[in-house]
């Protein structure tokens, strides 16, 4: 970067290579465009092969950037490692890694959190931690050859905030104490994981996202945003590209360590 750069040059990542680790729909698939539409080329993934590559087919279309799509189950090493081989093969480096691998949806996980097994619990941090570990482990050694890179994993308010159940309708499930307790891992992981890289050049951040609207019952639509600041949930398509952007530039390169909360103000009101 050159000395005394423009505010639009800060946020430019033209010739940056990024990985965005379930980046094939609803936030990971938007903080993957919002990359390539800042200039970026790289890689997405998703469990789901013919999703990943759809998804990479469809970025690239609207952006004019490389986007290559590949399945990943980031609970497997091998097959992290693997993806970032293919990366370094056919890209050459690797400068941004955004971690949005992970969620709420377990299967044996009860929101009575006296109810759930121990199976549920492990595979819960199973889900969202030991892939952030996986991901970030891979991405490291490659990112300390070049003695540069920035990390973005994705957490949640719920790894901020205990959250009042009572807004939740009975034909919705929230999310369990288990996911709060993994999310609230990942910011403290990478957290450290910062002082930890800091004298490599290497910056380690979360963003926190708050709810946002995806078909849920109006209701509880209505008493959700009833509780935001800013009176409503976040839109898809809009509230993380920014965010994303910011931590993946040189705008932040004297940020690191820090857990951006995306919430309208969810957390802040009392």
């Amino acid at each position: 970067m050159k000395k005394n750069p423009t505010v639009l040059e800060l946020f430019d990542i033209t010739d940056k290579v990024f990985l965005v680790a379930g980046g094939a729909r609803d936030l990971g698939k938007d903080m993957a465009v919002a990359l390539a539409e800042a200039g970026a080329a790289g890689v997405i993934t998703s469990r789901n092969a013919s999703l990943a590559a759809a998804t990479a087919e469809e970025i690239s279309k609207a952006t004019g950037k490389s986007v290559l799509g590949l399945p990943l189950n980031a609970a497997h090493e091998n097959e992290v490692e693997q993806v970032f081989k293919t990366i370094i093969e056919t890209l050459g480096r690797i400068d941004i890694v955004v971690n949005c691998v992970g969620g709420g949806a377990l299967q044996q996980v009860s929101a009575k959190f006296e109810e759930s097994p121990l199976e549920a619990w492990e595979g819960m941090h199973q889900l969202n931690v030991h892939t952030a570990f996986l991901l970030c482990k891979h991405a490291v050694a490659l990112m300390k050859a070049q003695r540069s890179g920035t990390i973005i994993n994705i957490a949640s308010i719920a790894g901020v905030i205990g959250r009042d159940r009572r807004v939740y309708p009975q034909e919705m499930n929230p999310q369990s104490v288990s996911y709060a307790s993994a999310k609230s891992a990942v910011i403290g992981f990478s957290r450290d994981l910062a002082a930890y890289l800091g004298p490599y050049g290497i910056r380690v951040n979360t963003i926190s996202p708050g709810g946002f609207q995806r078909n849920q019952p109006p209701a509880f639509v209505q008493a959700y945003a009833n509780k935001v600041p800013l009176g409503r949930m976040g839109q898809d398509g809009v509230d993380m590209k920014g965010a994303v952007l910011f931590l993946a530039s040189e705008a932040s390169s004297y940020v690191t360590g820090h857990n951006l909360v995306v919430d309208g103000g969810f957390t802040i009101w009392q």
